[in-house]
């Protein structure tokens, strides 16, 4: 089951604001080469290319189905390529900014992802990163259990993605220790405002439920995707009903 950038973008003002408080840490740079990564279809990234003219950036993501929308936002400062936040980093390329939107809670093991990102940047270069703290987002929490009940547990073959996303006190550290300064770490809730249970459903449907679709078949997948509506409806009685969505933001400059 491919990354659906329509599914994802139908609630693209909800995940803009992270992205526009994220941008704003950032400091201009003269010729400095960003990579963005997970960036998705590319308007994020189209709209720093546009604010910072003098950084060229790179958007990276995995999906093909993404990055088809993004063909026709390059520029002279905006390339584009497929590629992992992994492979990138065994590239041994340095850069003077990594940005990430949303996307580094799909990497696994953060300890060392993120000091391997703190590794990679230029000195008096710039790491700025928005992820959703899914070890406390509800949706989530539902999710996770659900996949741990039977028979979801059997017709998953014992699969659950559990969140790599770590506490702050942890991101503190390892920007820490990776010769960042400067830094900036908050968490931050951007509440979601929903008139019917099947709002919150596609909200989630669109990004962490997609690893258990690709695992379902027919009856299994009909069967998942009624249970959870059931558990949303559950804990969401009274409507319209706000979602505390939570995001940790971290930010930091090299030394």
């Amino acid at each position: 089951m491919p990354w659906n950038p329509d599914v994802y973008n139908e609630f693209k003002n909800i995940r803009y604001q992270p992205f526009y408080d994220l941008a704003a840490l950032i400091e201009p740079a003269e010729s400095a080469r960003a990579v963005d990564l997970g960036c998705g279809t590319g308007e994020q990234t189209a709209i720093l290319a546009d604010q910072f003219k003098e950084i060229h950036f790179t958007g990276i993501d995995s999906s093909a189905e993404m990055l088809d929308k993004s063909k026709s936002l390059e520029t002279d400062n905006l390339q584009f390529r497929q590629s992992t936040t992994e492979e990138i980093l065994d590239s041994g390329e340095k850069w003077d900014l990594i940005f990430s939107n949303a996307a580094l809670q799909w990497s696994n093991d953060h300890k060392v992802l993120f000091s391997r990102l703190a590794d990679h940047i230029n000195p008096k270069g710039q790491f700025a990163v928005q992820m959703p703290v899914q070890t406390e987002n509800l949706l989530n929490k539902l999710l996770l259990d659900l996949a741990s009940e039977e028979p979801f547990k059997s017709d998953l073959k014992g699969f659950k993605r559990e969140s790599p996303v770590l506490s702050i006190d942890e991101y503190a550290q390892i920007l820490f220790d990776g010769r960042l300064k400067d830094i900036q770490i908050m968490q931050k809730v951007y509440p979601i405002i929903a008139e019917d249970h099947d709002t919150l459903y596609n909200f989630i449907s669109g990004s962490a439920l997609i690893p258990y679709m690709e695992r379902l078949e027919g009856g299994q997948k009909e069967l998942f995707i009624k249970t959870y509506k059931e558990r949303i409806a559950e804990h969401f009685p009274k409507l319209p009903a706000i979602y505390a969505f939570k995001r940790i933001l971290l930010y930091g400059r090299k030394a």
